[in-house]
């Protein structure tokens, strides 16, 4: 048997072994080995795994890589001690130790649960902030990318926030802020899109309301000059295929938006653009007045 084998072999004696003991203390009704084993594989499975040169492994993003399994295999232990000791400090830890092993895991539905109950149930452990803030990360890093819908990322910037409120001394809050703001930027960049798909469709009229409301929403926004231009523009296309009904209300509202324009963005590129597009509709709103 070359040495490869002997190596394999002697790895696959180890796994099997521990996973031997492993499903004895499960079964068994020893809680304090339990407690023991559930703690041993709950940290092993915390430390980042290694290569073959010790090197701790990263992931793409630069976070090190945990032993998922380890962490799972503790769970099913912790599960059993809160399950008999729920009302003791080794209940809470176990509690707290489930959502801990999920988030660590990258399990975010099950860690998002878990450790938001945990803040119902021991709202007066020393471990409830901490708790807390992970179940709102957890949240956050079930946010999608923009284009797909951002109810997560509503909710994510929901629990932060009441982080925030219930612990404003918290160290967290910086943490916290600036994770709010990339989630703000994220809904900002999504409703961007929105406005610019309206108005490339040719859905003038759906593209005009969602340039108003995202100028309403993002009064600051770097996309602010761009939404106000598409508001001009398709203004001006809504009156213009508009019914002779509403000609004059629409071109009024087109002029108003074009006087708003050259007011906020007096030294835009498309200033002279906006003044013929103002200049249009007046003439338009002349000649539908006469009808």
């Amino acid at each position: 048997m070359n040495k490869f084998s002997l190596f394999t072999f002697a790895i696959l004696v180890v796994l099997t072994t521990s996973c031997s003991e492993y499903n004895k203390v499960l079964k068994g009704d020893d809680y304090d080995a339990k407690w023991t084993m559930a703690g041993e594989l709950f940290e092993k499975g915390l430390t980042p795994k290694i290569d073959k040169e010790g090197i701790p492994l990263k992931k793409r993003n630069g976070e090190l890589k945990s032993n998922a399994n380890l962490l799972l295999r503790s769970v099913g232990l912790y599960e059993q001690i809160y399950q008999r000791m729920a009302k003791t400090g080794e209940g809470e830890v176990a509690y707290y130790r489930i959502g801990s092993a999920y988030y660590h895991a990258k399990d975010y539905p099950m860690a998002g649960y878990y450790l938001g109950a945990f803040t119902q149930r021991y709202p007066y452990s020393a471990k409830t902030e901490e708790a807390m803030f992970l179940s709102a990360l957890c949240s956050v890093k079930s946010s999608p990318e923009y284009s797909l819908d951002q109810n997560d990322t509503e909710l994510a910037i929901s629990n932060l926030q009441q982080f925030v409120d219930r612990y404003p001394d918290s160290p967290l809050i910086d943490s916290c802020n600036h994770i709010m703001d990339r989630m703000r930027l994220k809904l900002e960049k999504k409703d961007y899109e929105s406005v610019k798909l309206y108005a490339k469709t040719e859905n003038y009229r759906a593209a005009v309301t969602a340039a108003e409301a995202f100028n309403e929403n993002y009064p600051l926004s770097s996309y602010k000059e761009e939404v106000a231009l598409i508001h001009v523009n398709n203004c001006y296309s809504l009156a213009i295929n508009s019914i002779d009904t509403k000609k004059i209300e629409r071109f009024e509202k087109t002029i108003e938006s074009c006087n708003t324009f050259v007011t906020q963005f007096p030294q835009s590129k498309d200033l002279n653009h906006v003044k013929r597009m103002k200049e249009e509709a007046e003439k338009n709103l002349t000649r539908t007045d006469k009808i």
